[in-house]
């Protein structure tokens, strides 16, 4: 599984779970940790606490403890609206991106995940 993070200038992280690994909270905490670490190396220009954050409304996205790492983050999370249960908003924006990716690793084989990962990156 893969989760991604952008603003509007750039593709900020993608992170991937290990095989096997499940996605909980600490899984999403240590994302979220790596994201401010991403931010604060390649967002110069951005103060880390503007940061604001559209998430859906998957369990590890409403756990207390990840509410409570974002607010000692000082990041703000938007509230995901109540129309679009299984998508956020943002989400319209990997539609073209999913396409692009599909044609790119289309016939292709990998040896290993992180020949997949490699790929996917790119």
């Amino acid at each position: 599984m893969a989760t991604a993070f952008w603003d509007t200038q750039r593709d900020i992280l993608v992170d991937f779970l290990s095989r096997g690994e499940t996605g909980n909270s600490d899984s999403y905490i240590d994302t979220l940790k790596r994201l401010r670490a991403r931010i604060l190396r390649v967002r110069h220009d951005m103060e880390i606490g503007n940061v604001l954050l559209l998430l859906d409304n998957a369990r590890t996205h409403t756990s207390i403890r990840r509410k409570e790492t974002i607010a000692s983050f000082g990041w703000t999370t938007l509230p995901h609206p109540s129309y679009l249960p299984d998508l956020a908003p943002s989400d319209y924006h990997l539609f073209g991106l999913m396409k692009a990716l599909k044609q790119g690793l289309r016939g292709k084989h990998y040896e290993n995940d992180g020949e997949v990962k490699s790929a996917v990156k790119t």
